[in-house]
Formats: C-alpha cells, structure tokens, sequence
C-alpha cells in the first residue's frame, strides 16, 4: 500500500513539473507578496524585524492557498479520482500521498525560501529557527486543512462552492465529538 502512495506522490510530481508554471507560481506570489510588503509601511528596520515573521507566515498560507483548488481538480476531470477511491487502498493514504505531493511543491519551496526572506526583513538571526521549525510544522498543516477545501473545490459545481464551509464545519464537529 505504501508503494502506491509512493506512486501517487510521483505521479503528481511529474505531473506538476510537466504543467510548470503552478509551483513556480506560488513560490513568486510568496516572494513577491514579503518583498513589497516593507514598501507599504515602511523601510524602518526595528518594525521590519518585529513584524518579519508574521508577514512571512501570512504570505506563507496565502501562496498555499494558491494551488489548493488543483489538488484534486485534475484528477477529477481526468476519472483518475474515481479509480482511486475504487481501489483497494485506504481513502485516509491516498489523501495523504496528495497532501505529501502538494506540500512538496508548495511548502518545501516556502521553506527554502523563508530564510532569505527573513534577511530581507531584518528578522534576528535567533529567529531563524523558530521561523523555519514553525514553517517546517505548519505548511504541512496547511496543506492538511487546505485539502478538505480542494476536494469541494473540485467536485462540487461553480454555484454550490460558497456552501461548502457552513455543510462541512458541522459535520467535521460531529465526528470529533463521536470520537
């Protein structure tokens, strides 16, 4: 079963390299969006480096938020989706090679990135590592929570995605009460 998963990570891997430009994307809206945030409130270092790490994160989980309604949207209209939940593989792993694809894409880039960026906003050098450990632990998350989302994303019709938050949050509470 984990060979599958493995294949499924590869799979959309090569499939993201073949499209290009969505990673790429991404990871220039994250560069983008702290580079010009100092233009708007200003080039004063002290502040830079008190807000450094917020802006960072903020931008972090805006350019995830980019490539979430692909997650699964190519797999569905290619039938893909529907020979995965038919197979014999558990629902809960093959999200999890999805999740693991797209983190690799989009998260693992963020991270990468981050550091540079934290220089650029005068972020202290004893800030790195919560920087890069809180980013090592939260994109994945993000990627996590983004996946509930891309899936309504994908399969529901153009009309019916703003009454996915306010069908699935209830249901989501109900089973963690179950349990």
């Amino acid at each position: 079963m984990m060979r599958v998963c493995g294949q499924i990570v590869l799979r959309d891997l090569r499939l993201a390299m073949r499209q290009g430009l969505d990673a790429f994307m991404v990871l220039m809206f994250f560069v983008i969006t702290v580079t010009l945030f100092p233009l708007g409130v200003g080039p004063e270092p002290n502040l830079l480096g008190r807000m450094g790490p917020g802006v960072i994160w903020v931008a972090a989980l805006l350019s995830t938020m980019l490539s979430l309604d692909r997650l699964f949207q190519h797999d569905y209209e290619d039938g893909s989706l529907e020979l995965m939940l038919l197979s014999p593989v558990p629902l809960e792993l093959l999200v999890l090679a999805k999740v693991a694809a797209h983190w690799l894409l989009t998260g693992l880039p963020l991270i990468i990135a981050s550091p540079l960026l934290a220089v650029f906003m005068n972020l202290p050098v004893e800030g790195f590592g919560v920087l890069l450990l809180s980013m090592l632990l939260g994109t994945p998350v993000s990627s996590f929570i983004g996946a509930v989302g891309g899936v309504g994303l994908a399969v529901l019709p153009p009309d019916a995605r703003f009454e996915l938050a306010p069908r699935v949050g209830p249901r989501l509470r109900e089973q963690s009460a179950d349990r």
